[in-house]
């Protein structure tokens, strides 16, 4: 594979995770906004016909851009301690199978009919996260666990995982459905994105115009998906070739900001981060009659101008974070950052908890303004929970 690379960093670039810490607050808050009423129409996802989008069609998109800033990072850090592309290449394999079972079980959670099952859908998502936490939780800080007992416990939450894709039973007794992939769910879509893109940066290394010329075919099957060239079959890339395409965005990014620390040029880095972030949201725009901005529909002008957005945002992070020094206002939400796929997890326990106690928030939490700020609060104690679970060593990892 590939040996034209490599940039390795000495000094870890602090932006990218305030980028992400901030962008899983986000996700967790958007995900909340469905249980309020009477909330601006901006905050919420656009219908799928409707041109335009609202805060919680962009913070995905932020996410996949920022998987792609962390691959050659990732990649470059391990050639740097001697792993082999061999090992490198099965590490991405076994992150992407992870992702995809993790994704897959999430996205059938909403298809149990707890009818035709031993126990309802809490029960059944209770247990889920705790298979899953039990598979994927990073052992090697906890001292007191011996090589067997992580096995156990490794193995117990498979067995755990196994059962309920055995008693899983969805649609109607006479038409029963198993678990079935559907749209892979926001983990499985990030993992085959991850997939493509490691092994893209694997192969070609930081060869700015291969990533540029990979972004144009990406963004070309994209434009395909809906049959633009008459003359030209139409076909998906797993789901959409938008979340390829954003994350090889991230890749690209990075390479460049790899490119110009080297050069010790960073002024030139965010000018370039400028022009790239204006050009693709004029890019989106320009190309809007012809496709309308939908997230659901995973549109080339709502996947380009959120492109242009995510440049954006990672320049002005960078200046403050990285330039000027100034992370400590991050430093409540850091571990949603750090340990990102923990924070992700905590509300598929919390949410069924609150379900099997019968908890509901007083009335007046679940309106308009005050129901937001019960969203960003919820938010921010599932990050307060994450970052408890960070220091006593339990954290999920793949």
């Amino acid at each position: 594979m590939g040996t034209a690379i490599t940039y390795v960093e000495t000094k870890r670039t602090q932006s990218i995770d305030v980028f992400r810490a901030v962008t899983m607050f986000l996700m967790i808050f958007v995900n909340d906004i469905p249980s309020l009423k009477e909330v601006p129409n901006w905050l919420k996802h656009t219908a799928a016909q409707e041109d335009g989008m609202g805060l919680s069609d962009v913070v995905f998109p932020l996410f996949l851009f920022i998987v792609g800033l962390s691959i050659p990072l990732a990649i470059n850090t391990r050639r740097k301690k001697g792993y082999n592309e061999v090992s490198t290449a099965m590490h991405i394999v076994s992150r992407t199978i992870a992702l995809l079972v993790m994704g897959v079980l999430m996205v059938n959670i909403g298809r149990i009919n707890p009818d035709l099952m031993p126990f309802g859908k809490s029960v059944w998502q209770i247990l889920m996260t705790v298979g899953i936490m039990l598979v994927w939780l990073y052992y090697k800080p906890i001292a007191y666990l011996t090589k067997a007992g992580v096995i156990a416990l490794k193995c117990l939450g498979i067995g755990i995982l196994l059962y309920l894709v055995f008693v899983f039973k969805g649609g109607t007794a006479d038409n029963l459905i198993g678990i079935k992939p559907y749209w892979w769910g926001i983990l499985g879509l990030i993992g085959w994105a991850y997939l493509l893109n490691a092994f893209f940066f694997m192969f070609l290394g930081s060869k700015i115009r291969y990533i540029i010329l990979g972004w144009l075919l990406l963004f070309l099957f994209n434009i395909q998906e809906f049959g633009y060239f008459t003359d030209l079959p139409s076909f998906k890339i797993v789901v959409s070739a938008s979340n390829h395409l954003l994350v090889m965005l991230g890749v690209l990014c990075t390479v460049l900001l790899l490119r110009y620390k080297e050069q010790k040029n960073e002024n030139r880095f965010l000018w370039i981060l400028l022009v790239i972030g204006v050009a693709l949201i004029a890019l989106g725009f320009f190309i809007r009659p012809s496709f309308i901005i939908s997230k659901i529909l995973a549109t080339p002008s709502w996947t380009i101008i959120c492109g242009g957005i995510s440049f954006l945002l990672f320049g002005l992070f960078y200046i403050v974070v990285d330039k000027w020094g100034q992370s400590a206002w991050a430093n409540i939400i850091k571990p949603a950052g750090t340990s990102t796929l923990t924070c992700y997890l905590l509300p598929f326990l919390i949410y069924p908890l609150m379900s099997l106690l019968n908890f509901r928030w007083p009335e007046f939490a679940t309106h308009g303004w005050a129901g937001i700020i019960k969203s960003l609060l919820f938010a921010l104690v599932v990050i307060i929970i994450t970052g408890g679970l960070e220091r006593i060593k339990i954290k999920l990892k793949v």
